[in-house]
């Protein structure tokens, strides 16, 4: 406690008699004042470890956080209180920094993967195109000038191209382009979900817990490897690609049988979750259903293609190597065939068409499993407020929200009418 010495105090007194006399008192004192203490957010411990936190974050991966903890007293009677202060709280966004940390390297690793698979498809097209047109031209020649030389070189020029189809249409590079474009977008996503996490959250446990399922989930929906791992391009049934932690139905139940703990509505109104039904069901009849017939007969026209490029390539070796002006003549048409369809097949990327529409099928699944999984919670407060989630519903489907409230009426008036909605849900794609 600093002593601050007081200013002499004088107290005059006169008193005058009936004599004529007068007398004056001088009274000197000193007081003690207490200095007033200055409040300060950094001496609470709480506060000193999260900013050596975010400081150390900062340091090591150079991203640039405004510092939270730095707030000046403006009210006297505001309640001061550190967002990170509890220690189970700095653990907890230490342990979300740190996914996110991984989210940032996967991001780089399907960008950099996703350019050199885009770079096979086309020196692998580049080089079956060259070498198949090649030997149909020495085919050709021969047919003209018979020579043994001609012969063996468009032999050997036919059966490396062979090769090198057979590997193009297993691997099919220009879906696995798609698959990684997809990866890097997604995982680019998860990446801003977490930041908003962290600047307008407390993060808890369950968050970080679902953050991580979210990663492994991406992380089992677009592999790295290509050998053991890979996705299969030629499926027996075409199904949507699902990239998110998938909702049990043991968890479904358990929820359904909730009992309204909060009754404040949360944004939420019983016309609201009429309309969130009546979307789910233009979903699933039109966009969805629409994506998954495209997808067949994309799925069914690359199957084609994925056989028939190897097959004429092999009838055109066959005639080559056993000679003679017909077999040749052959070979030389079967050769220009496998080039043609070499190009449609890579060059027109109908693999990565197979791609996006397996993604797109997968989009309208997820906002159905989403809106389902929210109408499903029956503690509102445990729910997303309503007028947000209408707000992220419209948004993704490219709608405002008058739109999408005009879609959600034309679709329970074609329930009632047994008609069917003339629109789809999804004005992006």
């Amino acid at each position: 406690m600093a002593a601050l010495q007081a200013s002499s105090l004088l107290v005059s007194s006169s008193s005058s008699s009936s004599s004529g006399c007068s007398s004056k008192r001088t009274i000197t004192a000193s007081i003690q004042v207490p200095k007033p203490s200055i409040l300060s957010l950094t001496d609470h411990p709480g506060a000193v470890i999260a900013k050596k936190l975010a400081e150390e974050l900062n340091i090591r991966n150079g991203y640039a956080f405004a510092e939270p903890l730095q707030m000046e007293v403006v009210q006297k009677d505001r309640a001061l209180e550190p967002r990170l202060s509890p220690t189970s709280s700095v653990e907890t966004t230490a342990k979300l920094y740190a996914i996110l940390e991984a989210v940032e390297d996967r991001v780089e690793m399907h960008d950099n993967i996703g350019e050199q698979r885009d770079n096979w498809n086309k020196l692998l097209l580049n080089s079956v195109n060259m070498m198949t047109l090649t030997a149909t031209t020495t085919a050709a020649m021969a047919t003209a000038a018979p020579a043994p030389s001609l012969r063996v070189c468009s032999t050997l020029l036919f059966t490396a191209a062979i090769g090198m189809s057979l590997a193009m249409s297993k691997i099919q590079p220009s879906q696995l382009a798609e698959e990684q474009r997809n990866a890097s977008r997604l995982f680019k996503q998860l990446r801003s979900e977490i930041k908003s996490l962290l600047a307008l959250q407390s993060p808890t446990e369950s968050d970080v817990k679902e953050t991580m399922e979210k990663v492994l989930a991406l992380d089992r929906a677009y592999p790295l490897p290509l050998l053991g791992a890979m996705i299969e391009k030629f499926p027996a049934k075409f199904e949507p690609a699902a990239w998110w932690p998938r909702v049990s139905n043991n968890r479904r139940q358990s929820r359904g049988r909730k009992t309204i703990k909060n009754m404040e509505r949360n944004g939420w109104s019983e016309d609201l979750e009429v309309e969130m039904k009546a979307i789910v069901e233009v979903l699933k009849s039109k966009d969805k259903q629409d994506y998954l017939r495209l997808g067949n007969l994309a799925l069914k026209l690359n199957k084609m293609l994925a056989v028939s490029g190897p097959l004429l390539t092999t009838i055109a070796a066959a005639g080559s190597a056993f000679g003679g002006s017909t077999a040749m003549m052959v070979a030389a048409i079967a050769g220009a065939m496998a080039a043609i369809v070499n190009s449609f097949e890579h060059g027109g990327q109908v693999g990565m068409v197979v791609e996006m529409y397996r993604n797109c099928a997968g989009f309208f699944e997820l906002m159905e499993e989403t809106i389902e999984a929210t109408l499903e919670e029956r503690d509102y407060s445990k729910r997303e407020n309503g007028e947000m989630f209408e707000m992220k519903v419209a948004m993704k489907l490219g709608r405002s929200l008058s739109q999408l409230r005009d879609l959600a009426r034309k679709s329970m008036a074609s329930c009632m009418e047994g008609t069917e909605v003339d629109e789809f849900g999804s004005k992006l794609f």
